[in-house]
């Protein structure tokens, strides 16, 4: 278990509290706004209102007892940028930044920031990619060139052998997973055959992947 500090209580926030919530570690919810504290109070183990870019106020929390810090304001840069700041002068471990642009998270990422999340970015490149192509259920980004994708199994492989299709040889793309009914297998051979129920968990990079799938 986990213990999580989530300063900013809007949509992208209180998301992120009920997620960690119900992966079972412990959350500390701070916002200016009451009215958001008290939306998030079923779904963390303390929520405060405050003030983040306080330094006493901070302070007083013990930053340096949290296992990761998550910054989520939205909607006031300035604010973002003194939060993010203080986290790492008061012993912030890791410490996650939300960013609405590019420029934005360059200026977090000097300042304290060990990584930087940016929402929209990350729902839109999804959305282009999921409802795009013919074969892609979901996909996990690893970083800007690498990702996790679901993919549906080609109709053309079905019946045949992973050492048939031989994806790792033609196009660097390495087979995770087999999912079949919900059920996800993890241990197979070159010899194990594909069937129209399946699913495939495959790595590799975007236009490595782009290029086995036809998207």
């Amino acid at each position: 278990m986990k213990s999580v500090l989530i300063i900013g209580l809007g949509h992208f926030g209180l998301l992120i509290a009920k997620q960690i919530h119900e992966l079972g570690h412990q959350v500390m919810a701070i916002d200016k706004n009451e009215n958001r504290v008290n939306e998030a109070l079923p779904y963390v183990t303390n929520a405060l209102i405050g003030d983040s870019t306080s330094e006493s106020f901070l302070s007083s929390l013990g930053i340096n007892n949290f296992d990761v810090c998550i910054e989520t304001i939205g909607n006031d840069f300035q604010s973002s940028l003194e939060t993010t700041f203080l986290l790492k002068e008061l012993g912030g471990r890791i410490i996650v930044s939300r960013a609405n642009r590019e420029v934005q998270a360059k200026f977090l990422l000097k300042n304290g920031a060990d990584e930087v999340v940016n929402p929209e970015k990350e729902i839109a490149k999804w959305t282009a990619i999921r409802y795009t192509s013919d074969h892609i259920m979901d996909y996990i980004k690893l970083d800007d060139e690498n990702a996790i994708f679901e993919v549906k199994l080609p109709f053309e492989w079905i019946g045949k052998s992973i050492k048939e299709i031989n994806i790792r040889q033609k196009y660097g793309v390495n087979i995770m997973a087999v999912k079949e009914n919900g059920k996800m297998s993890l241990v197979f051979t070159p010899e194990f055959v594909f069937n129209e129920k399946q699913t495939l968990l495959v790595i590799g990079e975007y236009q490595a992947v782009q290029k086995c799938f036809h998207i």
